[in-house]
């Protein structure tokens, strides 16, 4: 009956201590308009993921890209904060 509680216990320890911690993470983005020897940046959006820091971060950086548009070439850039 000992043994049965202490296996029992062991396991929950070890479940409870292998649960990733999720908490809310902000996302905040920027993007960089360069062009004719000038660089603009700016607040582009912000984003909140309830995650695993990793998995957050790997969220986060999924927002970043580049391109061009009306006002020329840009690139957004992400980070957690």
């Amino acid at each position: 009956m000992k043994t049965t509680i202490l296996t029992v216990a062991v396991l929950l320890v070890t479940g409870i201590s292998m649960t990733s911690c999720k908490k809310d993470y902000v996302c905040e983005c920027t993007k960089t308009y360069t062009g004719n020897s000038t660089t603009v940046s700016s607040d582009h959006s912000k984003y909140t993921y309830k995650d695993t820091r990793t998995r957050a971060e790997d969220r986060c950086n999924d927002n970043d890209d580049s391109g061009s548009d009306a006002f020329g070439d840009y690139s957004i850039n992400c980070q957690i904060q």
